[in-house]
Parts: C-alpha cells; structure tokens; sequence
C-alpha cells in the first residue's frame, strides 16, 4: 500500500497507534494517541520503547503492518509501527551456508558414508 510522506491538514483530531518492539525475550505493544499528519518516527518517539527515538539507533529499521517504511512515513488510526532489529546474518548468505551445508552431506552419501543416528556423523 503507496503511503503519503507529505504533510497532512490538521484539523486537531488525534489518531491511536500501535508501536510494537520484539527482541529476544521481549515483546512489547505500546498504544500511543498523536495529533493526526503524525509519522512513523514520532509514534517511536511518543512510545518511549527506543531511547533516542528522535534519532533511530543504528541498524533499527521501521514497518508498517509489515511493510517497510521512513520515519517520515504518516500514519492513519490504527496503524502498527514496527521497530525492527538488524539481521543477525544475510539471507543470501545463509541460503548460500545451508546449501553449501547440504552439499557436503550429499557428497559424503555418494561416497558411500552415512550418518549414525544421535552422532552427527
């Protein structure tokens, strides 16, 4: 869904807003009121969940419902602002670590070896 970044006429009316942070043991949802023409970036900042929501900590990167989306981003009543954490490893990378992974495997069947079940071998 194309999202406006442009500024909105305000006519005093407020919006709700679901901001949401998951890390390892962690998941918090914070509902924050905000004037209408409100972004991404100050539904962060209103839900005190990042400190330094002003500026977004290096790495961390914001979504929509699960669509990407800028700090500059304007949001509708309503709306989940996701505050997502970098990747722990590539997606290319690791598909190229677990094909490489399942190659070696394949080519130790083919020599005739096989795995002992529980040893890893």
């Amino acid at each position: 869904m194309a999202r406006n970044t442009e500024g909105a006429a305000l006519s005093g009316r407020t919006i709700v807003v679901g901001v949401a942070w998951v890390a390892p043991g962690v998941e918090q949802l914070v509902h924050v009121e905000l004037p209408a023409g409100a972004t991404a970036g100050d539904a962060v900042g209103a839900s005190g969940l990042v400190t330094g929501a002003d500026t977004a900590p290096v790495g961390l990167s914001l979504a929509i419902f699960g669509e990407r989306a800028e700090r500059d981003t304007l949001l509708e009543d309503g709306d989940r602002v996701e505050i997502c954490r970098p990747l722990a490893v590539d997606p290319g990378e690791a598909r190229r670590l677990r094909a490489s992974t399942k190659a070696r495997r394949g080519s130790r069947a083919a020599d005739g070896e096989r795995d002992l079940p529980g040893t890893g071998n």
